[in-house]
């Protein structure tokens, strides 16, 4: 009797859920973009996640490795048909490629161009809440964005919306050739124009979840921090951002086309497309199967004698006309208040010395650029050849951006740069290495193949400073500034500068939980940036034309 009552009163409010009258009283897990009803999950008391919302036409048959179509909001209001849609279950996520540890690449979609809005309950238009717009890591390659959930950011501080953004990866978002020039043959960095479409949606329909489209903070971390540098430096003719936050920014090299050939050529061979001219080697890569692709572009990344054997952004010289740090160091970005950090002892690149490590991840490197690397990092300077390795690999992949970018940033708009010191509890190390923070602000994550991810338990202690970070990060982005929202036992993070007095110079936090294991105490505090460091960063900086990056 009382579920037959529920199902009754459900029907009802679905059907009152189609009509306009309605619209103005709809419960506070679902949204009217004017085009649809989205019904998100409630996943916690104040805070809704809906999950899947399109942003763009399906890039399918012809549409593969070109630039996205907007949404056609008629389609998806015809398709809807008057009903309200389930938004409640992640999407699938876009065409993976191998993490590089043995495994098979392949799962996922190409119809992946969708975002995950997470919103207070019950927001609305009119709230104008700021928006955090997030950019996952994966080196271009892989990743699944339900690996990085921000219902729990929502439940903390539920005055902000959060926007996770799904964009095609590898070959399917990175492939590029100089005949991309011609737009009739495809477009230049396809998976980065998903990010500006889902940033121009955003503006277009975000006001929708409560959302201000004049109030978006872009985040990410690894190559989502690498994508944040690039939308500084894009050439775009909309203001679609207002702030950043780079985390663990990554700087391989950003090729020119050209330089993408053999890549192009070797990749066309192995997916059984290499046969005639690049137009016909373009139209059967566009019929080929997914998982004909999926093995091509696995097999270049393992080919070690192709100079350039992975799927990347390129200078297109378009939307990125040079490399993103040697536009950064001569002020042609946007002026934007920035966080800027690394964690301690991060790397992404392996090898067995400086040098091979080194000339592998940026085949433009000169004998006389890794002659000087030597000599910038020498053995004496540290405890051992592996750290020594760490360090001169880091500093060019990860780490150094805190102060390439946060000294540019400093000196015409505001920084605060971080060096994150907690490792993650689940590797058995102390080193606090590349990802670590993920770890800790998502629920204890560690990502596997193929869009998989494990979350572990966290502890009180664990949470605690969980709960600092995200702190720190949604101060942010209401009001541009860390300290403005931050918990009460966390420190003043103070303002990055390059000049001024003494005291204030390149001031940084390091942040780590209690080491007394308290709940109710920060162990965050702050540091100067030091001397050596800093030196060997504007070295780093000084190669940013062989390291292409």
């Amino acid at each position: 009797m009382i579920l037959s009552a529920f199902l009754l009163c459900y029907a009802a409010i679905v059907f009152q859920r189609s009509t306009p009258a309605f619209s103005a009283s709809l419960p506070g897990d679902i949204v009217d973009t004017g085009y649809a009803k989205y019904q998100g999950n409630r996943s916690f008391e104040n805070t809704v996640a809906y999950l899947g919302i399109p942003y763009a036409e399906p890039p399918l048959g012809e549409q593969r490795f070109r630039a996205p179509i907007p949404l056609n909001t008629t389609r998806i209001e015809q398709e809807a048909g008057g009903q309200v849609v389930n938004a409640a279950q992640y999407p699938n996520f876009c065409v993976q490629g191998s993490i590089g540890e043995g495994d098979a690449g392949g799962a996922g979609t190409e119809d992946c161009l969708k975002v995950n809005i997470y919103a207070p309950y019950g927001a609305k238009s009119g709230d104008n809440l700021p928006i955090l717009v997030y950019f996952h890591g994966g080196g271009y390659v892989f990743g699944n964005p339900a690996n990085w959930p921000f219902d729990g950011w929502i439940h903390q501080s539920p005055n902000v919306v959060v926007v996770s953004v799904y964009y095609r990866l590898d070959s399917f978002g990175f492939l590029n050739i100089p005949e991309f020039q011609d737009s009739a043959s495809g477009d230049f960095n396809a998976g980065f124009l998903d990010q500006i479409q889902a940033l121009r949606w955003i503006q277009a329909n975000i006001a929708s979840f409560g959302g201000n489209p004049a109030q978006v903070t872009i985040n990410g971390q690894s190559a989502g921090g690498g994508s944040v540098e690039l939308h500084l430096v894009a050439k775009n003719d909309q203001n679609l951002f207002s702030g950043a936050i780079g985390q663990s920014v990554y700087r391989p090299p950003t090729p020119l086309p050209a330089q993408q050939q053999p890549l192009f050529a070797f990749y066309a061979e192995a997916a059984g497309c290499g046969d005639g001219s690049v137009t016909e080697q373009l139209a059967c890569l566009r019929t080929a199967s997914i998982s004909a692709l999926a093995r091509a572009q696995d097999a270049a990344a393992e080919n070690a004698e192709l100079a350039y054997n992975t799927f990347h952004p390129v200078v297109d010289g378009t939307i990125i006309t040079d490399y993103p740090s040697k536009l950064i160091l001569a002020g042609q970005f946007a002026k934007v208040p920035l966080i800027v950090g690394s964690t301690s002892n991060e790397t992404v690149i392996g090898g067995p010395n400086i040098t091979a490590a080194l000339k592998t991840a940026y085949p433009q490197l000169t004998p006389t650029d890794l002659e000087e690397f030597v000599q910038e990092y020498p053995l004496s300077e540290f405890d051992s050849t592996s750290q020594q390795l760490q360090v001169a690999t880091g500093e060019s992949s990860v780490i150094c951006p805190r102060e390439i970018m946060g000294g540019a940033f400093a000196d015409l708009t505001k920084a605060w740069t971080y060096r994150y010191n907690q490792p993650n509890p689940t590797q058995g190390t102390s080193a606090v290495e590349h990802a670590a923070e993920n770890w800790m602000m998502f629920n204890g994550i560690n990502t596997g193949f193929n869009g998989s991810g494990v979350f572990t338990p966290m502890t009180p202690v664990e949470k605690a400073f969980a709960a600092e970070l995200i702190g720190y990060w949604l101060s942010f982005v209401r009001s541009g500034n860390p300290n403005t929202f931050k918990l009460d036992r966390s420190p003043v993070w103070p303002e990055y500068f390059t000049t001024g007095a003494v005291n204030d110079l390149k001031q940084r936090i390091v942040l780590q939980q209690d080491p007394d294991n308290s709940t109710t105490v920060s162990g965050n505090f702050q540091e100067m940036e030091p001397v050596v460091e800093s030196g060997r960063c504007a070295f780093v900086a000084s190669k940013a034309q062989d390291e292409q990056n």
